[in-house]
């Protein structure tokens, strides 16, 4: 059976936040110290998730943990963000209901490995399958491309996450992934140009240098040392536990899951070495006649090779960094650039090149992880955003990420309790107002549309004068210097101007988390965000096909006079989208914690941590969560836990769980107004009655395992005891039956002993008087045997002696018969016999030559001419009779093997030897090659599908012929294809049909007599087909082509049978004229190819090289 734990089982600290007693900072740090030390980093409060950045590997993200926490309740196990990644999956799944996990904290905390885990997860528990498999490659794939483009090494964390990122997964009605959507937030552009001391650049560029191939980085113009751009900071070039090629390697493979192509993957990696290129050009002032500054380009190799990269004319970047051109209305005017405005339009360039690829990087992974279905999906988001930032210099960065965790906290806030009402009116609870700090007044001195900080700026901005950061701060001072949660030196609040921690340029506003020192100094220029018109337009002009589509400003065609929109402004705007969003989703929280600035596991900094918990607000979220009820669970589960508290509960309970939950509670005396009941669950107003009881069910639980001890120890006892006593008899009952078998055994072995003893004496006996009885009889019969043989040999002597008289007497009349013959035959010998011994010997050399005919007899090859020598001049007729009917004999052998397929090659070869043999050089060479009809594979190849769904009949040949123009003797590729009707030609790229001529409209075809494979197809006159006259072709399988062409013209009834006109020089029609081809033996040009010239209207010379011959 199942074990089911709890939270509150076997707790280290307070797994629960919302139970934590007393409450206040101390003991909430004390309590994460305490559960960090024992490695437990997840904490909850209530359906948050406080997660402590270990800095090392733990053991508790495996494959077992996935499927432990896989479809369980949210408190039922120890915290663990897999609890959280499966509520919101299984709310999602089940319930039909958007979510979104929020996941914050500051640099290093491990934000970015949490949203890991959490796609991990869901990745891990969703359904099964070729194309789901897939989506989820993709998506977890994403993740690295992102990583390395927008995360870069600080001082505070080496991966992090230099944007903010947001994922929407979207899922089917089954709760398969089926694609999803990244959104990317203010990416930190600055850095491409300038990096504090300690960190580095993005991680792409220390990642194309180290581990792309040699080949690689010669295409793109670079060198592997790091020192050799200015882009690049030294100091930390290198980073422990860092293995930039082998994270380039992982980039590559993960830009092919994702889906970029290869060309797409070489552009990026061009626009990156660009950025590197950018940042060495650097400029020299420069003063002309009239006293006006400007600047140049100190080494132009740089741009040179930067340009060459991007496509883009030096002379045009070359002046984009040297002069500006302004527009107002119909008047341009061009003025020069000093060296500090050229500085600055490099830097703007390079980090408007490198933030237009990160978007384009995001919205191409969009375009290969995007759901293809239009239904309605449900939809998961991840939401991995910058957290609350407090450095000792704050600028305008930090001003737009604080106000967006100003927002967050705003939705959390608003949400979380939103929550709570929900739950308290879903449960019939009555519900008492929460007071909290509402934080919409700082983000209204932010957003406000008319006196917002935002909008100041942006006017500042657009306003026609000098516009300096001075000014703006100016305008602050008058508008907002009476609001309760802004500061500056200036403010026209009196208990601030004696307050000397703030300088002059600077102004403070009170956050949520605490108060912030920004420094306005860059704040305009950050806000522009300029990039001027002439660089644009440069970057239009490149022949970059990925330049293009990042720069659609630059289109001469397209001047837009009015001001692009401001950073602000973006992001404001880009947060309002982000927040209405989220409003949509039923939200899951994750709270992430760095536990020291030492990126070091082991070490807890009370000091660090405190302040992250303020301004996560996470107390006041505690607060907001205790404002109710501290504690609630459902009837069945309190009562499973708590039913060993009464004897009417105890062991089971038989009515409905709320019954026995009131009863367990009247029992144990707990004070009323200390919990309330609802329709499912029961609520526990203070932590102190839950731990309460939680105290009994312990004292219980070890007078239960007391109570199991005694009963378990009395039961082994007994059982033993039994166990013996089976044993006792069991070994009694066997010992006694050994005795017995034993005994018989003994008797039987006895009995066995006389038993042979007697059936020995017995057989003895009987055996003597069998051996007498045997003697007796072989006594009488060897005396009948002897006698017998001397009767035998007796008469044997008389028959033999018998038999030799006879054959005496038959012998000599034999002889005396012989004597007679010999005497009457003697004078007619003389007479003939001369002629039969003639007879008899021709007879014997016939023979003798038959037999060692067939001993000698050739091979069964027609091709082999060998045949024995003839051994007499008589025979000479016969020899030579012989051999041929041989071969006629072997030749028919031969054919019988032949398939049907094959006679027909052979008499394809037969009858080209016919129409070409001595008639044609070309024809030699072509002996040895078979005719294999379809030499383009049209039935089987997919390019030529297309075209052989046009053809109704079969396609006897198919091949690429060259048709020659008459106007320049230039061939253009044409697919020929041969049928038993019809010749077609067709485009070779398209497949298109563009000439089909029946075959009996074919009068004849010309051809010369030297090694060229140029012919001519010639049309009857008045004939449709002969429109456009005749076809002068050209093919490397001459042969093959005209004798299928004379071969179907002899075997069709309605055709005529087609001329071959073989001929050096020949007339071809074409439309109205006609044309002389002639063919010219020259010395070989173009690599002994044959060449075609025109020589005037009325003539064609074709070039054969002797060597052809």
């Amino acid at each position: 059976m199942e074990v089911k734990t709890s939270l509150l089982d076997n707790m280290i600290g307070v797994g629960d936040m919302v139970l934590l007693e007393p409450l206040s900072e101390d003991s909430f740090i004390d309590n994460l110290r305490k559960r960090f030390d024992h490695n437990e980093i997840y904490t909850y409060i209530g359906s948050v998730v406080i997660s402590i950045n270990p800095y090392r590997s733990l053991p508790i993200f495996t494959p077992d943990k996935v499927e432990e926490y896989r479809n369980r309740n949210f408190y039922e196990l120890s915290p663990h963000i897999y609890a959280l990644a499966d509520e919101a999956y299984s709310s999602l799944r089940d319930q039909d209901k958007d979510q979104c996990i929020l996941i914050t904290g500051e640099s290093g905390a491990g934000k970015t490995e949490a949203s890991k885990l959490v796609m991990s997860y869901v990745a891990a528990v969703c359904g099964k399958g070729q194309e789901v498999n897939k989506v989820k490659e993709q998506l977890l794939q994403s993740n690295p491309v992102l990583e390395a483009f927008g995360n870069a090494k600080t001082v505070r964390n080496d991966n992090s996450s230099r944007f903010g990122k947001y994922m929407d997964i979207e899922f089917d009605f089954k709760g398969d992934p089926l694609g999803g959507v990244i959104s990317n937030y203010l990416l930190e552009k600055s850095r491409v140009v300038k990096q504090p001391r300690g960190e580095r650049n993005f991680h792409i560029f220390y990642q194309l240098l180290s581990g792309a191939s040699d080949d690689t980085i010669k295409k793109l113009k670079l060198e592997r040392d790091v020192s050799k751009y200015n882009y690049l900071s030294l100091d930390s070039a290198t980073v422990n536990g860092l293995d930039d090629a082998a994270n380039f390697r992982t980039l590559r493979n993960a830009m092919q899951i994702v889906g970029f192509m290869e060309d797409e993957m070489q552009s990026v990696l061009e626009l990156v070495a660009a950025v590197l290129k950018l940042g060495n050009i650097e400029f020299k002032p420069e003063s002309r006649c009239n006293g006006i500054d400007e600047s140049r380009i100190k080494d132009k190799n740089d741009l040179k090779e930067m340009c060459e990269l991007l496509g883009v004319e030096q002379s045009v970047l070359e002046r984009a960094f040297s002069f500006r051109t302004v527009e107002a209305k119909m008047e341009k005017v061009s003025t020069t650039l000093n060296v500090a405005q050229a500085y600055y339009a490099r830097d703007a360039l390079a980090k408007n090149l490198y933030s237009r690829l990160f978007s384009w990087l995001v919205t191409r992974i969009n375009e290969s992880i995007k759901a293809q279905a239009k239904t309605r999906h449900k939809v998961m988001g991840v939401l991995d955003i910058y957290g609350f930032e407090i450095f000792e210099d704050n600028s305008f960065e930090q001003f737009i990420i604080n106000y967006c965790n100003e927002k967050l906290q705003q939705i959390f806030i608003e949400l979380t309790l939103r929550e709570e009402q929900e739950e308290y009116v879903r449960e019939g609870i009555e519900w008492t107002n929460i007071e909290y700090f509402n934080n919409a007044i700082i983000c209204d001195l932010i957003e406000n549309n008319q006196n917002g900080i935002l909008a100041m700026l942006d006017e500042e901005c657009l306003r026609p004068g000098t516009v300096t950061d001075e000014t703006f701060l100016d305008k602050l001072n008058t508008i907002c210097a009476e609001h309760q949660h802004f500061e500056s030196r200036l403010s026209k609040n009196s208990k601030f101007l004696t307050d000397h921690s703030l300088p002059h340029n600077c102004f403070r506003i009170q956050h949520y988390a605490g108060k912030v020192l920004y420094r306005v100094e860059g704040f305009v220029d950050k806000n522009n965000d300029l990039l001027y018109r002439d660089l644009s337009q440069a970057m239009y002009k490149a022949n970059h096909s990925l330049i293009k589509q990042l720069f659609p400003e630059g289109n001469p065609a397209k001047v837009n006079l009015k001001r692009p929109p401001t950073a602000g402004f973006q992001f404001k705007h880009s947060v309002g989208t982000l927040m209405r969003n989220l409003q949509t989703k039923n939200p899951n929280y994750i709270r992430c914690i760095k536990p020291n600035d030492k990126k070091a596991s082991h070490i807890f900094t009370d000091s660090l941590v405190g302040h992250q918990v303020r301004y996560l607000g996470l107390m006041e979220n505690v607060r907001v969560r205790r404002a109710g009820y501290a504690f609630r669970q459902p009837y069945e589960p309190c009562l499973e836990r708590y039913k060993m508290l009464c004897k009417r509960t105890w062991p089971h309970w038989r009515g409905p769980a709320r019954e026995g939950v009131e009863v367990l509670m009247t029992d144990l005396q707990v004070n009323p107004e200390e919990f309330s009941y609802g329709r499912s669950k029961i609520f526990i107003r203070n932590p102190r009655t839950l731990f309460s009881l939680e105290e009994r069910r312990k004292q219980c639980l070890e007078d239960l395992a007391t109570l199991i001890q005694k009963i378990y120890r009395g039961w082994k006892c007994r059982t033993r005891f039994l166990l013996l006593k089976q044993s006792q008899i069991t070994v009694a009952a066997w010992y006694r039956r050994y005795a017995q078998q034993k005994k018989y055994k003994r008797i039987k072995s006895a009995t066995t002993v006389v038993q042979s003893y007697t059936r020995g004496w017995q057989a003895r006996k009987l055996l003597r008087e069998l051996k007498h009885q045997k003697r007796c009889k072989e006594a009488a019969t060897t005396i009948a045997a002897y006698w017998h043989g001397t009767q035998a040999r007796r008469e044997l002597r008389r028959l033999k002696e018998e038999a030799r008289r006879r054959h005496a007497v038959a012998v000599i009349w034999a002889y005396w018969q012989g004597l007679q013959v010999r005497r009457e035959y003697r004078k007619f010998f003389r007479a003939n016999a001369g002629k039969k011994i003639y007879d008899f010997i021709i007879q014997r050399i016939i023979q003798k030559y038959l037999l060692g005919l067939r001993s000698s007899t050739p091979s069964m090859s027609p091709i082999d001419g060998s045949w024995p020598s003839r051994p007499h001049l008589f025979l000479d007729q016969t020899h030579t009779e012989l051999r041929r009917i041989f071969h006629l004999w072997r030749c028919k052998k031969y054919r019988s093997q032949f398939t049907e397929e094959r006679r027909a090659v052979y008499e394809e070869k037969l009858e080209a030897s016919e129409l070409f043999k001595d008639k044609k050089s070309l024809y030699a060479s072509s002996v040895s090659q078979p005719f294999k009809g379809d030499y383009l594979e049209i039935t089987k190849n997919p390019k030529y599908q297309k075209l052989n769904n046009v053809m109704e009949e079969k396609v006897l040949l198919a091949d690429v012929v060259s048709k020659i123009n008459r106007a320049n003797g230039k061939g253009t590729a044409r697919i020929f294809l041969l049928t038993k009707k019809n010749v077609v030609l067709a485009d070779q790229k398209t497949g298109q049909v563009k000439a089909s001529v029946p075959l009996p409209d074919v009068s004849s075809v010309s051809v010369s007599t030297q090694s060229d494979g140029f012919f001519a197809l010639k049309l009857k006159e008045g004939t449709a087909s002969a429109v456009k006259g005749d076809f002068l072709l050209s093919s490397e399988h001459l042969i093959e082509i005209i004798t299928k062409l004379h071969r179907v013209g002899t075997t069709a009834a309605e055709m005529e049978r087609l001329n071959i006109d073989i001929s050096d020089e020949f007339l071809v029609q074409f439309k109205q004229d006609k044309v002389c081809v002639k063919f010219i033996q020259g010395a070989p040009k173009n690599g002994n190819s044959v060449s075609c010239k025109r020589k005037n209207n009325r003539l064609l010379e074709v070039s054969v090289p002797t060597t052809a011959a």
